[in-house]
Parts: C-alpha cells; structure tokens; sequence
C-alpha cells in the first residue's frame, strides 16, 4: 500500500478533545476512537482522533485491512490475496499516517486519512476498515531477570483494538431498506425482537431501530445497524428488556432510521402484534 509524506498530526488537546465530544465514539480497553465510521465521498481526506484514556502511556498500530459482512451482522476478515478486485482498489487508494502512535494519559492525536481515486474508476462504494491495536508493553529488564531466575512464567496480556470502516463513495448511488417478518423470541437468556433486513440500491445503509407501542412509548432502540454492499439481506435480533417486555402488547410500530448526526431520515418501517 503507498503511502503519502510524513506530516504532523498532533492536535492541540482542547481541539481534538471538543472533536470527540462533537461525533460519535467508540471505545475498547484505553483508547478511545472518533469517528466511529468514514465517509469520503468522491476523494479526499479525513481525520480520525485517538485518546488514551488510562493512567498509563501506551502504543497503538494501525493498519488498513479487508472485511466482509455475513447475513447475521458479523464480519469475515479478508486476506489480500483472497480479495475481489474492488477490494484490491480500496486498499490501494486508501493511504494513511502515522502507523504508529504512543500517546501519554489523557492525550489525544489524529491520523489522517487520504483517499485518491485511480482515473477512471468505476462508481460505486468502496470500503476498507481501519484497525487500532494496543501494542503490548515491553516487560522492563529487571522483571524479565526475575522470570528466567523463577523457572517458566506465563503472562497473558489482554490486547485491545477498534475497528472503524472506511468508505469511498462514487458517483450518485441510492441505497434503501425494507423490514419484514418481526417476531418476537423468548429464551432462557433472556427476550429479543428478531426482524429480516433487506438492502436495496447501490451502496449500505446505517442507521438504528426504535420500536414504540400505541402509546408512543419507547420500546428499545438499537443504533449502529448497517447492511452493507456487499450483501442484500440481514437478520437482526433486538434484546427486550423485562420492563420492556411487559409493554411489548398490541400493535408496534418498528422504524429504521438514519442516526440523528446523519439527518434521521426514515429508512424503512414496519408494524407487528406481539400476542
């Protein structure tokens, strides 16, 4: 993957800090990423902000990498070499810096994202997904001496990362939904509304799903639900809380909308009688 010249990247604290509070975030172990997505549409650039958010300093790898959706919403990772050739562009044009960041507690920097578009390039979506890995602390000298002079000693460390998609978008693509089959599911573990997903158009969809009763009451709400090119069809599983579940009669009304940073326009909607 090419890679653009070396720039300073680091924000001033308050700045990148007001960034964080601006868009949504995600975070895993100590470290904190915004935006949780990318879209860059026609070519360009994009900041993402990382933030330490433990007590210690610590280290983080990024890397570009392929993944593909599955019908239940999970992702298979993808080798470079197993790639189509959409992906083979996606990777190609999508460069970005640094690859490596250490960051102090409580200190935020940025890693800029370039995507140039090959001429010619066929419209559509393209997407890599960027990756954010903790890198394990080097274990200090003397506690080293102190293992081998023990006999064997086996220490796990937890490695944590984030994975944020990536998308180009090209050209004037359409992308819908349609909601179909919602039902309602009880197990020992506890209560779900289960639903069928259905894309339409030329590129993914990402929004959350609210369901309310007659009485407009809030019945559960889960945000951060894509379905993605490269599938048409996804099945979903909303948990129900008990409290919930108690109100969960009659008629309900089911919406797919965009989130409210992105417009909240309505995607696609559906009703359904739970007995």
């Amino acid at each position: 993957m090419s890679q653009f010249k070396p720039f300073r990247l680091l924000l001033a604290a308050g700045a990148a800090f007001a960034a964080l509070a601006a868009v949504p975030a995600q975070a895993q172990g100590d470290l904190l990423v915004a935006p949780t997505r990318v879209v860059i549409n026609q070519g360009g650039s994009a900041e993402v902000v990382l933030s330490n958010i433990g007590s210690q300093p610590a280290t983080y790898r990024i890397s570009a990498e392929l993944r593909r959706m599955t019908e239940d919403g999970d992702f298979d990772e993808v080798k470079e070499a197993d790639a189509n050739p959409a992906e083979k562009i996606a990777l190609a044009m999508v460069t970005f810096a640094p690859r490596r960041i250490t960051l102090l507690p409580g200190q935020p920097q940025s890693v800029r994202i370039a995507v140039r578009p090959p001429e010619g390039l066929a419209d559509g979506e393209y997407r890599v997904h960027m990756n954010f890995r903790a890198v394990p602390p080097a274990q200090a000298p003397e506690d080293a001496a102190a293992a081998e002079a023990s006999g064997l000693s086996i220490k796990l460390v937890p490695v944590y990362g984030i994975t944020i998609p990536v998308f180009l978008r090209r050209g004037r693509l359409e992308g819908g939904a349609m909601l179909a089959n919602p039902h309602l599911v009880k197990t020992d573990a506890g209560s779900y509304v289960e639903l069928d997903m259905n894309r339409t158009g030329q590129r993914s969809v990402y929004g959350g799903l609210v369901g309310k009763n007659a009485r407009g009451e809030v019945l559960f709400d889960l945000r951060g639900i894509a379905i993605y090119s490269e599938i048409a069809h996804r099945k979903v599983q909303i948990p129900v809380s008990p409290e919930a579940l108690a109100k969960l009669k009659g008629p309900v009304r089911i919406e797919y909308r965009e989130l409210a940073e992105n417009g909240g326009a309505l995607l696609a909607e559906t009703s359904a009688v739970f007995p």
